[in-house]
């Protein structure tokens, strides 16, 4: 079974988080959310509380099948800042991991050259940061082991593709009917 990873900061983007989580446990993911700031409870971007599941400090990715990273302000930028993530993120890619981020989320990755030579979105005003990435303005872009997506609007469309990856496009077409998503 498909494990993955969601990593959450103050002022994360609740929509882009939670739909992910909410649809890959729908399709049997396996989904740990993972807080950054040393206390299990983190507030999103618009005041709602999330208790993760895990704190950075006691996870071992060495089982993980994605690492996600959601937008939200100024929650990109404390993922961002914090060193331990970044690292991690580093060695996942330098193994060829599989990473998600959406909305601004994928600046983090630009900053770190993950998306050089990829094709990438993002919410609009970030493009700047997808260093060495071909912008793409799509919905959801998945090249090689990267999968980006542009914001709230996208999110749903996100987690189904990220269904589609880590299972199968059956299961997130019988996901995308159960919700009466039509796009």
């Amino acid at each position: 079974m498909a494990k993955v990873y969601v990593f959450l900061a103050e002022g994360f983007e609740e929509v882009e988080s939670l739909t992910a989580v909410d649809l890959l446990r729908r399709a049997e993911i396996e989904v740990i959310i993972v807080s950054i700031i040393g206390q299990l409870e983190v507030k999103g971007a618009r005041g709602i509380i999330v208790r993760a599941d895990e704190l950075f400090d006691n996870i071992d990715v060495s089982d993980a099948s994605m690492l996600i990273l959601p937008g939200g302000q100024p929650g990109t930028r404390n993922l961002c800042a914090y060193k331990p993530l970044m690292k991690l993120l580093m060695k996942w890619n330098t193994t060829g991991g599989k990473v998600a981020a959406i909305c601004a989320a994928p600046m983090i990755l630009g900053e770190l050259g993950v998306l050089k030579g990829k094709k990438a979105t993002c919410h609009p005003g970030y493009e700047c940061s997808l260093h060495g990435a071909q912008i793409i303005e799509e919905r959801v872009i998945s090249d090689g082991n990267v999968t980006t997506s542009r914001g709230v609007g996208t999110a749903i469309p996100f987690a189904l593709e990220l269904i589609t990856i880590l299972s199968n496009k059956e299961i997130a077409n019988k996901i995308k009917t159960a919700i009466v998503y039509e796009d």
